[in-house]
């Protein structure tokens, strides 16, 4: 039988590590993370949290049960990779939300500087909403309840992100009320 040249050089260890890329996406978005967020409806919530998350108990409570991992990305990337093709629900008050402190703690000065680069990726796709602080243990609550987790990279504290997908408008743009 004949076999397919390319498959069997794509499966062969000894050949460099080289991945197709498409006009128009960020590399960051594999085709598993494509696939999670095309498969997510209105409504879905998507944990985007850093590599100290405990993304695997997490991840096993959602909706789908989804960990996708993006190794070598910090979560202001992945932030802005998802939002350039994800819509935020902007018919909910609050469809952006990020992990803070418990009440009586500070945000650490490295978890304030994640906190501004991940709000200004996020502002680049959708101008109107903005980050809304959730207390840790609330978060890992709202988390589980999520439809799939992206764990990244992340090492500055409170990394952690929830983004609620919303429609796609008749402009290709996120549907506003």
């Amino acid at each position: 039988t004949r076999r397919n040249p390319v498959a069997k050089s794509a499966r062969s260890r000894t050949a460099p590590m080289c991945m197709g890329l498409l006009k128009g996406l960020d590399p960051v978005l594999t085709a598993e993370l494509l696939f999670v967020l095309r498969s997510a409806g209105h409504g879905d919530v998507i944990a985007v949290v850093d590599c100290n998350f405990p993304a695997v108990e997490v991840a096993s409570k959602t909706t789908t049960g989804t960990l996708v991992t993006l190794a070598g990305v910090d979560c202001p990337d992945a932030l802005n990779a998802i939002g350039s093709v994800m819509p935020i629900d902007l018919f909910v008050d609050e469809p952006l939300r990020n992990m803070c402190p418990s009440p009586g703690l500070e945000l650490p000065p490295a978890g304030v500087e994640v906190l501004e680069l991940s709000s200004k990726a996020m502002a680049t796709h959708c101008t109107t909403a903005k980050f809304t602080p959730l207390d840790r243990m609330a978060f890992y609550d709202e988390a589980r309840k999520a439809f799939a987790v992206v764990q990244c990279s992340e090492r500055r504290p409170y990394g952690c992100f929830l983004l609620q997908k919303g429609v796609v408008g008749p402009d290709g743009k996120d549907l506003q009320p």
